[in-house]
This record gives structure tokens, C-alpha cells and sequence, in this order.
């Protein structure tokens, strides 16, 4: 009887103690905390700020992406204040805002942010944010006019049918594939989140068709602006030069320009682009593209990868621990072999391997 009463008593005090736990657990305080604005892109009255800046904010936490649009974030300039067209992305604590063209050259941009914003508990932005920067009034010194890239430029990776990686590369900047589903991004070991995925090889994230909406739609519309930045270079035209080094360019070095090979293009040695920071390459390629194995691309004079195109209409290999600089666009393949390097983006119409490979997204 009396061993009974003391497991009465042990019952009766775990029960109490269960009790309290449950009630302590169940009344978390909840988010009151106002978001805020952490920094911004570009800078704050920033100046020679290039036509193709990435234009973005970073928050304090995660918001509700619902309430981050082309209504809570936008773009004017002049006075009395015109809206710039485009479109507006929110990814981790990362808003950006698209422009639906280049900017313009020697104008003062302002870009807002409203307290329509709001985090994932409903607590609004604790202040409106806005914040100017005037463009270069350089604009583009030698070459054709800049490609647009539109959304794909928000990927330093886009494909249609896969990415596969054989571990470990390295890659800076998000990765993009559609219409293909997540399953055919191979080789990454993906963390899934909310419409999106992470990677221990990617320093960015990764998105997929069919994962969980807004991403179908945001990948269609990236797949459908890399298709238009193709053609577009492809029809470039005017002062163009034609089959230069007979389509052998190693050991060469190209000053910007249009250039156009109707075979196979071979760079068998090191090539070497020399140029200003404005100034623009398009090489159009009808045939393939080899970039022999342990060659350069080099870049001389300021050039920049970001300003530097190639639309090769058939298959792309960078050689073994060969490195490549600028945007390819692909209507086919484009591989990477083992341990090859690119500075710049791969964007192809069909898929993107890699092997040990690393790839940076291009500096402004």
C-alpha cells in the first residue's frame, strides 16, 4: 500500500511537471520585430555606376515574399519621377529589382522600397527605404552594343534539359534548370528549401522547374530571356568581321568588335582580349567551340568578362584545367572537363556538365 502511494505521488509529480513544460513550450513569444534593411547595391549616391548593375537589398531576416513586387519595389528617375519597367526577385533575406532594358547612361536612378514589405510574422519594414546612384556617362567605348540578358543574368548557370557536377566544384552564383525537373541537377547532394535548394558546391542557390511556386514561372521567364539574348546575338550584323585566324584563334589577340566564324572555332593557345572596361565582344560561332586543355582566355586593357559574348550554336568543351572568360550562350552543351575554370556564365539551351569545375559570376 504504501510502495502504491508513492508511485501515486511520482505520477501525480511527473504529470505536473509534463504540464508546465508543455505550457511553458506552447507560449513562445511571438515575432514582433520589424524588419530592416541591411545594405544595398549600388551604394548610396554611387557614381560610373554601369547600365547592367545589379540593383538589390539585403534585409535583417526572411520576408514574405508575397509582398515583395513590382509595387513595393521600384525604380524612377527624372523629375516629375518616371517608373522604370521590370521585374522584382526575392531569394533568402535578398530582394532585386530587374530592369526590363539597360539603364541609362549619365542618369540619376532612385530605387524605393515601402513598408508594404513585410516579414514572415506580418510585421512591416520598420521604415521606408530608398536610395540613389547616377550611371557612367562612359557608356560603351568600342563594339557592338551590349546583349541583354534579362533575368538569366540573375544565374551564372541556366539550362533547359540538366547541370551535373562531379564533386567537388565550385560555383558562385545561383543555378537555374527548365523546364527539366530538380532530379536532373545531379551531383550536388541538394538541401531543398521553399522553392529553392542548397549546395555545399554552390555559394548561391539552385532552382528547378518544379519546385514550389513563384520558381515555375521565374524559371520560364529566365529560360525565355536567355533564348531572346541568343537570337539576338546571333543577328547581330553591322561592321561585322569575318572567320579571322580561319577559325584557329590561340595565340591571337582581339581587339572588341563583332566577329563571326561560319565553322568550327579552336582556341588551340592562349587568347588574349584587350580592351577597356566598356567596351564589347560578340563572337558568333556556327560550329563548335574548344578551348584546348590548359589554355587561357586572357583579358587585357580593363576588359571585362560581364562585356564579352559567345553564341555558339553548337556544342562548347573547355579542355582539362583550361580557363575560359566571358557569357557563353549555347544552344547546346556546354561542358567543363576536369578541373577547367570560368569567369563568366553558362547559359545553354540544353545542359551544363561539370568536373571539379569552378565557375564565378562576373564582376561589374
Amino acid at each position: 500500500m504504501k510502495t502504491s502511494s508513492y508511485l501515486s505521488l511520482a505520477l501525480a509529480a511527473a504529470l505536473i511537471l509534463a504540464g508546465c513544460t508543455s505550457a511553458t513550450s506552447g507560449n513562445k513569444a511571438p515575432d514582433t520585430t520589424a524588419p530592416t534593411v541591411l545594405s544595398v547595391l549600388p551604394l548610396d549616391l554611387a557614381t560610373s555606376v554601369p547600365a547592367d548593375a545589379e540593383l538589390s537589398a539585403i534585409f535583417s531576416e526572411a520576408l514574405d515574399a508575397t509582398t515583395v513586387t513590382t509595387s513595393s519595389v521600384t525604380l524612377v528617375h527624372g523629375t516629375p519621377a518616371v517608373a522604370v519597367t521590370g521585374t522584382v526577385s526575392f531569394e533568402g533575406t535578398t530582394a532585386a529589382f530587374h530592369p526590363a532594358a539597360f539603364l541609362v547612361n549619365s542618369t540619376v536612378y532612385t530605387l524605393k522600397i515601402s513598408t508594404v514589405v513585410k516579414d514572415k510574422a506580418g510585421n512591416a519594414l520598420a521604415a521606408a527605404k530608398q536610395w540613389s546612384f547616377t550611371t557612367s556617362a562612359a557608356g560603351i567605348n568600342n563594339g557592338p552594343a551590349p546583349v541583354f540578358l534579362g533575368t538569366a543574368g540573375s544565374f551564372v548557370i541556366l539550362a533547359k534539359t540538366g547541370v551535373s557536377t562531379v564533386p567537388a566544384s565550385v560555383i558562385t552564383g545561383n543555378v537555374g534548370l527548365s523546364p527539366a525537373a530538380e532530379t536532373f541537377l545531379t551531383g550536388f547532394s541538394l538541401t531543398d528549401a521553399t522553392g529553392w535548394a542548397t549546395s555545399t558546391q554552390v555559394t548561391g542557390l539552385l532552382y528547378a522547374a518544379d519546385m514550389t511556386p513563384p520558381t515555375p514561372s521565374k524559371m520560364t521567364t529566365a529560360v525565355s530571356d536567355m533564348e531572346t539574348a541568343y537570337t539576338d546575338a546571333a543577328g547581330r550584323s553591322n561592321s561585322v568581321i569575318t572567320n579571322t585566324g580561319a577559325g584557329e584563334i590561340g595565340g591571337l589577340t582581339l581587339v572588341p568588335g563583332l566577329y563571326n566564324w561560319n565553322t568550327n572555332l579552336t582556341i588551340s593557345n592562349n587568347l588574349t582580349l584587350n580592351g577597356g572596361s566598356n567596351d564589347i565582344w560578340i563572337f558568333q560561332v556556327t560550329g563548335t567551340l574548344a578551348l584546348a586543355n590548359a589554355k587561357q582566355v586572357l583579358l587585357t586593357g580593363g576588359a571585362k568578362a560581364k562585356n564579352i559574348y559567345w553564341q555558339v550554336a553548337q556544342q562548347v568543351s573547355l579542355g582539362t584545367t583550361s580557363h575560359f572568360e566571358g557569357i557563353i550562350l549555347g544552344q547546346t552543351l556546354i561542358e567543363m572537363k576536369t578541373g577547367s575554370t570560368m569567369n563568366g556564365r553558362a547559359l545553354a539551351q540544353s545542359a551544363v556538365t561539370l568536373d571539379h569545375s569552378t565557375v564565378t559570376k562576373p564582376a561589374n
